[in-house]
């Protein structure tokens, strides 16, 4: 009797873009191009209008096999970008991918098989990869980064006594879920504060994310970092207050 081969699991990797002319080219190129055995992914690209030229090149990829474009008319935040993705998502596990080339694609194996072993159903890529306590080394802008590095263990502790977990890096990039974890949630932030709001939501719907370690690289802010040292930091303390009690 002939064996047939198991179906490939569907990943949808949503990937938000604004003003990210010097990456987003080499970016998009790497995510078309790789292939993984066992598993097919579908590129879902938001892009947010952008002024660089991003948008042109986002462009070129239109019609590209497993390649779904959604061009928003206004900047908005990358948490309503990633939220655009997420409702057209169709795959069995979501992924989600800057293009700022941070992070290497090197490690979605080591991120997908987790859950595609039925073994988690959240997955966190810890950027700690080393055991090294700093994540940002900026070498044009060393202050900014020890401020930081400062504020990732005191917000990581904040949601660590919070939550009830025990986490290095929960504000990753690298969030990788079955997409029927968020099945019921309503998500409404806009802006990074959305790293938080899924986060906890989906902590507090049961799924304890295990942390796996990934390859990463920070930017400074001269090289694009978009986070704000003020502004961000008092809409994550306002998003773990709010959704640390708001009822699911």
């Amino acid at each position: 009797m002939p064996l047939t081969a198991s179906p490939a699991i569907t990943v949808s990797v949503i990937v938000p873009v604004f003003n990210e002319i010097a990456t987003v080219r080499q970016a998009l190129d790497a995510l078309v191009a790789k292939r993984m055995e066992g598993y097919e992914l579908k590129l879902v690209i938001i892009e947010s209008n952008s002024t660089d030229g991003s948008r042109d090149v986002v462009k070129s990829y239109d019609g590209q096999n497993n390649v779904q474009i959604i061009f928003e008319d206004r900047p908005r935040g990358k948490g309503h970008a990633v939220r655009t993705g997420l409702a057209a998502a169709t795959g069995d596990i979501i992924l989600i991918q800057d293009a700022d080339l941070e992070y290497d694609l090197e490690d979605y194996a080591k991120l997908l098989d987790p859950i595609a072993r039925n073994e988690h159903a959240f997955v966190l890529g810890s950027r700690h990869s080393h055991g090294e306590w700093a994540m940002r080394k900026f070498e044009d802008q060393k202050a900014r980064a020890m401020v930081l590095n400062l504020a990732h263990w005191t917000f990581t502790l904040m949601i660590n006594a919070s939550l009830g977990v025990w986490l290095k890096d929960p504000f990753t990039m690298y969030k990788v879920f079955r997409r029927d974890c968020i099945k019921g949630l309503k998500l409404e932030c806009n802006r990074f504060d959305f790293d938080w709001e899924l986060l906890i939501k989906l902590i507090r719907k049961g799924f304890r994310p295990i942390e796996i370690p990934v390859s990463y690289r920070s930017r400074s802010f001269k090289e694009g970092k978009k986070i704000t040292m003020i502004r961000d930091p008092l809409t994550w303390l306002y998003a773990l207050i709010k959704y640390r009690f708001q009822a699911l």
